[in-house]
């Protein structure tokens, strides 16, 4: 088995691709959010036809957010097609492993490791990284299956590399949509 590919158990945490990351509405879509869409909903079938589990993570934001439980932001986007089987885990902070409910559903897969894919990149994806890791799992980061936003400082496709990059410095597999859904 080549070294990014992720246990046969390992389910697919899919991490805030909620609606108010593509609709724009109150701010810019995350980046290249129509193909994250795509390579998101990719895996999103591939981990179903492998016969592994799918959570969605939802940010329950601060009331007037437009994350904000109930606010038209919050619902995870409907274009990835999430089923009715499929947990939706919410948290406040950026640590999806904040909520243990999500590191009990994980153990309750078998599973000793995790795919992470979503939003933000330098935020709530490095942040579960980290929690992850934490958790003493194994995590694959799909490198081109998560995005954000430009900083002031930096634009979106390079905070993307910079941590991809300190992703496999913290001893995550790194693996693309392809290598997972094509292999």
């Amino acid at each position: 088995m080549p070294d990014t590919a992720p246990s046969a158990a390992a389910p697919l945490i899919v991490i805030d691709l909620q609606t108010g990351m593509f609709d724009g509405r109150f701010d810019p879509p995350i980046h290249d959010a129509d193909a994250i869409a795509g390579r998101s909903r990719a895996l999103i079938d591939w981990a179903r036809r492998s016969g592994r589990k799918v959570a969605f993570i939802r940010h329950d934001g601060p009331e007037g957010d437009p994350l904000a439980p109930g606010a038209s932001g919050w619902p995870v986007w409907p274009l990835l097609g999430q089923a009715a089987d499929e947990p939706t885990f919410g948290k406040s902070v950026g640590n999806a492993f904040s909520n243990p409910e999500l590191a009990e559903w994980v153990a309750g897969q078998g599973a000793k490791d995790v795919v992470l894919i979503g939003a933000q990149t330098d935020f709530c994806v490095a942040a579960t990284v980290k929690g992850a890791l934490a958790e003493g799992l194994g995590v694959t980061v799909v490198s081109d299956a998560h995005s954000t936003l430009d900083s002031l400082e930096e634009k979106a496709p390079d905070i993307i590399a910079r941590h991809n990059e300190a992703f496999a410095g913290q001893g995550a597999r790194m693996t693309t949509t392809a290598e997972l859904t094509e292999g």
